[in-house]
């Protein structure tokens, strides 16, 4: 009876530690998994890390050249305001010449209607 509660003992104790060594087996594979995983989330957060650098750099230089095409923009825009008044100035002399060549034509045909008239008086008188 010893013999078998010995031969009891030493099954109980072989499934026990099949059992274990199973059971350690399973828990390495799992850790060696949420290790791979782990290592996966670290790269992909390294990687939107790297591109959220490159964004913000981007984002920096972009804000950069908008501040400048601004500026730019602003002194275009007091170019044209002085263009546009030089031109509105241009204007009004062309008028004012205008108005002065029509008063000097209309002033010219008067006269050369006047010598018409005196050419003719002094045909007639001639005559």
């Amino acid at each position: 009876m010893k013999g078998l509660l010995k031969d009891k003992n030493v099954a109980i104790l072989l499934v026990l530690s099949v059992c274990l060594f199973v059971f350690n087996v399973g828990s390495c594979i799992n850790l060696s998994n949420q290790d791979s995983l782990r290592k996966e989330e670290m790269a992909q957060r390294l990687s939107v890390e790297e591109k959220l650098m490159k964004l913000s750099q981007e984002k920096v230089f972009l804000s950069e050249q908008l501040k400048a095409k601004e500026k730019e923009l602003e002194e275009e825009r007091a170019a044209f305001q002085i263009t546009k008044k030089a031109l509105l100035q241009e204007q009004l002399v062309c008028q004012t010449l205008k108005d002065e060549l029509q008063k000097v034509t209309k002033l010219k045909e008067e006269l050369e209607t006047g010598l018409k008239k005196t050419l003719k008086n002094s045909k007639k008188d001639k005559r």
